[in-house]
Formats: structure tokens, sequence, C-alpha cells
């Protein structure tokens, strides 16, 4: 039986060497629930669009929330996530991305190996995503699982294969073959997040389990931070001062009674869908 692996304190040299630092304790057992709760209520509310649309296009209501949702907004502002991120990334802090991961049991849904900086533009590479369970993340139900120290290699070439069960929105997939026996399962319980650098080559396999993994990545970015082609693309200051003006701050979300694509959010997709393709233009 492996053994679980223990709480890790989170220090900047550590994830300078590995990549990663997993798993981190997050949340409280009633903080947990309550989120979950909320993300419950969420997914109810748009099941039937999230079974009509593949999974390579279930980005048009997981993407971005916290623009317009006020309880994932208050997610990505928890005091406990945002003081592990700065011990990595320092005390000013944005909030650019969010994506919701969920594989429900059975789900054949995975996401190819690949790495998340060859396509998001980003520099200085002072970026990383925060991985929060709001249930347990296994093997078996496909938690995340990562090349320790893979960052730190040169930028691998990678392809576009539209495989229709790859959750990514075009199949993405690094090209050189993958030693899955040098990779770590980045397994969580519920309340806890991983951390992981954007050039780390990772991926995950399909549930097949009968237990949902339901998780929330959120991408920060140090205030530093620019998109290369000089956009200013949507964040939200979670934490001390935007200080270079790079991003565009959006205002905090109010309300939790929308529905994902439309309204605000719809306008936020569109948005941010229009940057990611001027990106994918800019040479790398």
């Amino acid at each position: 039986m492996v053994q679980p692996v223990p709480p890790r304190s989170v220090q900047r040299g550590d994830f300078d060497r590995d990549g990663y630092v997993c798993p981190v304790p997050v949340l409280t057992a009633a903080e947990t629930a309550g989120f979950r709760a909320c993300y419950d209520d969420f997914a109810a509310r748009h099941r039937d669009r999230l079974q009509a649309l593949p999974p390579n296009q279930r980005w048009q209501v997981n993407s971005d929330t916290h623009f317009a949702f006020e309880w994932v907004d208050r997610l990505t502002r928890h005091p406990a996530i945002l003081d592990a991120v700065e011990r990595v990334l320092g005390p000013d802090l944005l909030a650019w991305n969010t994506v919701w991961f969920v594989k429900m049991p059975g789900d054949p849904t995975y996401i190819s190996w690949h790495q998340d900086g060859a396509y998001w533009g980003l520099e200085p590479m002072e970026v990383l995503t925060a991985w929060v369970a709001l249930g347990p993340a296994t093997r078996a139900n496909g938690c995340m699982r990562v090349l320790p120290g893979s960052h730190r290699g040169p930028a691998l070439k990678q392809r576009d294969t539209f495989a229709p069960d790859n959750a990514l929105s075009r199949g993405q997939e690094i090209e050189v073959a993958v030693d899955e026996a040098q990779a770590v399962d980045l397994a969580l319980e519920p309340g806890q997040m991983s951390m992981h650098h954007l050039w780390i080559v990772h991926g995950s396999d399909a549930n097949r389990s009968d237990v949902p993994r339901v998780g929330l990545a959120i991408r920060y970015v140090a205030a530093q931070v620019r998109q290369r082609d000089g956009s200013r693309p949507l964040a939200m200051l979670v934490r001390g001062e935007n200080r270079h003006g790079h991003f565009t701050l959006a205002e905090r979300p109010t309300r939790n009674d929308g529905r994902a694509g439309e309204g605000i959010h719809g306008e936020v997709l569109k948005r941010v869908r229009e940057a990611i393709e001027q990106a994918k233009q800019q040479p790398a």
C-alpha cells in the first residue's frame, strides 16, 4: 500500500528545483464542504449543457468563472492559498485564469502530456497553477501527474491532436515519448492543493473509479508579468498592488445566480479567447 505523502511546507527553492509542491493544506473541512456545495449547485444548473459539450469545449462553462461568480472569486482569495502562492511569486498577486477540472466516475476524459507555457505568451515566468481539491484526487480517479524537473529542460515541441476525449481545447500534446515511470502523482485530499510551474510536463488519466474528481485550477501571476504581445488581459488583483499595470483589472463579482457563458461571463470568455488566439500568433 502506498503511504500518503505528508503535507509540504512551501519553499521557493523546492518549487524551482522540482517544478511543483504537493500537497499543501489550505481549506478546513467546513470550508471545503461549503465550496463543494457551491460547485455542485453550479454544476446542477449547467448539467445539460456540460453533458452536451465534448470535453475540449467544456471551457465554455468551466473557465474563468472567478470573473462572474462571487464564490469562485472568494475561493481564489482564500488567505491560506494566497499565503502559499506568495512564498513563490511574491506579495503582489493576480488571479489571471481559472478552470474547473472535473471528472465524474467512468468519465473517459483525460489530459495529454503537455506544457502550459507553450501556449500562454506570458513573461517573465513568475506564474504558477494552484490546483485546489474539493474532493479526493487519486491515481484511480485521474489526479494530475507531473515529470519532476522537466520545467528546467528545453521547451518541447507540441502538436494538436483534437482527440475527442482530451479535455484540452486542441488536444495539445508533446511530441516526444514520456517515461511515465518517472511521473509523480499529485494526489490530494479534499481541502489540499498542489502548485506547479507552467513549463512542467504534466497530464492526467481518465477517472476509472466511482469517486468524482472535482478541483479548480487557479493561474496566479506576479504583478510584473506581462503578455508578450503587449495586450493587457483581464485579471483580478487578489493581494498586494498592481504596480506595473500589465493587466486590466476586473471588478469583483457580487452575485452567484448567473449562467456560465452568458452576460458578464460570456463577455469575459469572448475577450479571453480573442487574447489567446492573438497570443498564439506571436513567436515563442
